[in-house]
């Protein structure tokens, strides 16, 4: 039994989780078999192709679905049979795909950390100018 169509981004997670729960290929992120939508299609005829297309974008974009094309030689159809093979260059597009990824991250990182600076630099500021607001009122009061 496929998820129901009700809520496109449930469905599509569902989906999801329904092809990793059925196809080990899935679960263990194997390199997949050029095609295999079409396999999976066959197979459950009541899958919504877009829904399909989406759960296979998530799938086949995911960060261990990448580094496992990165380093695999062979890909596999539904039932973990070796089909076809990785190419150089699609290992190459895989792992530059991690690379960029990582780099993003990374550079996201560094942004939230400065920003996390610069607002704690601003905080201190605050906090010396008000001292010294409370040291000038004191000083003006005690005359």
């Amino acid at each position: 039994m496929t998820p129901s169509k009700a809520n496109p981004h449930s469905a599509r997670n569902a989906l999801l989780t329904f092809l990793r729960t059925t196809f080990p290929v899935f679960r263990e992120n194997k390199p997949l078999a050029i095609g295999i939508h079409k396999v999976i299609k066959e197979r459950l005829p009541d899958t919504d192709s877009q829904r399909l297309r989406y759960a296979m974008q998530m799938h086949t974009a995911s960060t261990s679905y990448l580094k496992s094309l990165s380093n695999g030689t062979v890909r596999f159809d539904l039932d973990g049979n070796a089909v076809g093979e990785v190419t150089a260059e699609q290992s190459k597009q895989a792992l530059d795909g991690l690379r960029e990824r990582f780099r993003k991250v990374a550079e996201q990182r560094r942004a939230e950390q400065t920003a996390l600076e610069n607002q704690r630099i601003a905080e201190q500021r605050a906090q010396e100018q008000q001292k010294k607001l409370l040291q000038l009122a004191e000083k003006f009061n005690a005359r």
